[in-house]
């Protein structure tokens, strides 16, 4: 079964299939993986985008009462659908029109004192939203004081032509500057990224400036409590010098709080409104230059609060002070207790914690189906087996129908054939197997004749010389002259006849051997013509010679006038008394054609085919009367051969025959 047509077409086609279905699956699987993840790229960035946008509604908001709008406003930008319920699964807020149910796990908890890194990346490391301010958020009428001083201070430092950098605004609307090119802010203190329904902030960089509340103990009178700067305020100074001003004299953490101002010589005097820039030139308390606005009465009110938490928390007086963008800092030791103390103190003034759903518009879940997909390969490697099934046992029947006629014909069947009703290769097949069998068949019959014919030529002559020796052997006849030359005629006969047959086996085997010379066509029809003038003479007919031209061909001339003279031969023989027959040679463009024409009673046209096959005579009863032994024309034909040449024939019947002779070479006409 391995070797069977139809089993190789089959598993062919299953092998084609399989591949096909592998490739296709690979290429769809890698395209679509590759599909997925930049979906599920697209996705986080808009999850984080929709919690940040929340997470800033949270923190400015104490509670999530109106946050319905800002989710409708979300999930139509972001074609998602948004969901917030509180941990006890109370719906707080949902997109979705219809109320359905909410989706089985939560994607996010929204939490401002509690922020998810993994959907901010860079938060602080107290995980508290920037944005959450609380008490240290400036009424407008700080935030317009502080606003003035500090743009008074950037004009200041561009009349003295120093950088100016930016001014920028904190969460809590404290203004500030920042140098270009530096990055001054804390992590989690983004200016860029405003709360949610507040105008953003500008962006850029500025200097340091510093407020510190000592908390816990008691201050000396006469000594200022301590102060701190951090080191980008010091490089603009120069010196990072921090000067108090005044002494408050106070003993309580409640009562504690520390005004700074930046002084340093790279900051000249500035003529400034004394009344809108304190510490300014001319300014109580001014010492030439300019300082930071010291802390608002909000954020004293907010420091004094956050200092007593913290103070609670370590037990001991610690340091808490607001960095440049208003955001409550203390030394890495009471980080714990700060964030702590500031959750406390932020909790009124966010929203609570809440779940956060997203999904899509429809909540429908693509999903892959192993069956569906097997199903599918089912079917289609079965669809493949089928058609290959089909195809293959159309193209094996004719297959199969030649096998068959073959070995009838092996089994001795000349009459096998092939019933092709297809088209294309497979009916070219067909069709050249029933030529075979016929071109076979022929040649089989014509074998068959030519033993029978053989076998007859050579007994007729071998008879005749045999039973006139065993007539004179008995004294019933008596070898006179004209016995022993009848005798002789017989055995000159059977030599002809042998010769030829020896001739066309040579043919047969590719030696019979031509030794091509120099010839003109003239003198080579004249010799043939002078030596058969004689025998047509006696049979009553003209023999005629017709050259055009003077023509040179390269020959055998031995083996062309054999040729020649076969052919002159056939016509006397078969032209009645009182004909003609013409032996002509003529050019044809480069080769040299020489015809034998008779006005003898011609050819039939269903003998037309084979007249040059061998011992074929038109009269089957092959009396010597009538015609040769049937090997002349055969051997006409292959001698015009073996000089690269043809034989032809053409006749109608009642006006005779014209065989001609095409032989290749060089001609030349005068």
């Amino acid at each position: 079964m391995r070797h069977s047509l139809l089993v190789r077409l089959i598993a062919g086609t299953v092998l084609i299939a399989v591949c096909s279905i592998v490739a296709t699956a690979w290429l769809a699987a890698r395209s679509t993986s590759g599909q997925i993840r930049h979906q599920q790229g697209q996705t986080l960035a808009s999850d984080a985008r929709i919690n940040d946008a929340l997470l800033g509604y949270a923190a400015s908001h104490p509670r999530w009462d109106g946050v319905e709008e800002t989710v409708r406003d979300l999930a139509r930008r972001g074609d998602r659908r948004i969901a917030l319920a509180t941990e006890s699964g109370t719906r707080i807020a949902d997109s979705a029109t219809g109320r359905p149910p909410l989706p089985a796990r939560a994607s996010a908890v929204v939490d401002p004192l509690a922020v998810d890194v993994s959907l901010v990346p860079g938060a602080a490391t107290d995980r508290i939203d920037a944005r959450a301010v609380g008490p240290f958020r400036l009424p407008d009428s700080e935030r317009v004081r502080l606003r003035r001083e500090v743009d008074a201070q950037a004009a200041c430092r561009r009349r003295q032509g120093v950088r100016s950098g930016t001014v920028l605004v904190g969460p809590g609307g404290r203004p500030y500057i920042r140098e270009d090119g530096q990055a001054t802010r804390t992590p989690d203190a983004d200016p860029r990224r405003p709360p949610l329904g507040a105008p953003p902030p500008r962006t850029g960089s500025t200097p340091s400036e510093a407020a510190r509340l000592v908390a816990g103990g008691a201050v000396r009178p006469g000594r200022a409590p301590r102060t701190a700067i951090d080191g980008r305020a010091a490089s603009l100074t120069g010196r990072g010098a921090v000067r108090p001003v005044g002494n408050t004299g106070a003993r309580s953490i409640t009562d504690v709080v520390a005004r700074a101002r930046l002084v340093g010589p790279t900051v000249p005097a500035c003529a400034a409104d004394p009344s809108n820039v304190p510490g300014a030139p001319g300014a109580p308390g001014a010492s030439g230059s300019l300082r930071a606005p010291g802390p608002t009465a909000t954020e004293k009110r907010a420091l004094k609060q956050l200092a007593a938490l913290v103070a609670q928390c370590m037990h001991r007086r610690v340091d808490v002070w607001l960095d440049e963008t208003g955001k409550p800092t203390a030394s890495a030791s009471a980080a714990e207790c700060l964030a702590g103390a500031r959750r406390t103190q932020l909790k009124p003034y966010v929203a609570p914690a809440a779940l956060l759903y997203i999904g899509s518009p429809d909540d429908r879940t693509p999903r892959i189906d192993p069956y569906g997909i097997a199903g599918v390969t089912a079917v289609i490697l079965g669809l493949a087996v089928a058609v290959s099934v089909l195809v293959a046992t159309r193209l094996v029947r004719p297959v199969r129908a030649v096998t068959a006629a073959a070995r009838r014909m092996r089994a001795g069947d000349g009459s096998a054939r092939v019933m092709v009703r297809a088209k294309g290769e497979v009916g070219e097949l067909g069709a050249a197997f029933n030529e075979m069998s016929e071109h076979l068949d022929r040649m089989e019959r014509q074998r068959k004749a030519m033993v029978s014919d053989v076998s007859h030529e050579l007994r007729t002559p071998l008879s005749n010389i045999l039973g006139w020796l065993e007539a004179a052997q008995d004294g019933v006849a008596e070898l006179d002259p004209a016995l022993t030359a009848s005798l002789v005629e017989e055995a000159v006969l059977l030599r002809h006849i042998i010769d030829d047959l020896q001739q066309l086996a040579l043919a047969d085997a590719g030696r019979l051997r031509v030794h091509p010379e120099p010839v003109d066509a003239a003198d080579l029809v004249e010799q043939i013509a002078t030596v058969h003038r004689a025998a047509a003479a006696a049979a009553g007919l003209a023999l005629t010679t017709e050259v055009r031209g003077t023509l040179r061909l390269d020959a055998d001339p031995v083996r062309l006038r054999q040729a020649v003279g076969n052919l002159i031969s056939n016509a006397v023989r078969y032209t009645p008394a009182g004909g003609r027959v013409t032996l002509r040679a003529y050019a044809d463009g480069g080769d040299v054609l020489i015809e034998v024409a008779d006005t003898g009673p011609g050819i039939a046209p269903e003998h037309l085919p084979y007249v040059f096959d061998r011992f074929w005579r038109a009269e089957k009863s092959r009396s010597r009367q009538t015609g040769g032994s049937g090997l002349g024309l055969a051997i006409v034909r292959h001698l015009a051969e073996a000089h690269g040449g043809s034989a032809a024939v053409r006749s109608e019947p009642g006006r005779g025959a014209t065989f001609t002779l095409r032989l290749p070479g060089r001609t030349k006409i005068i």
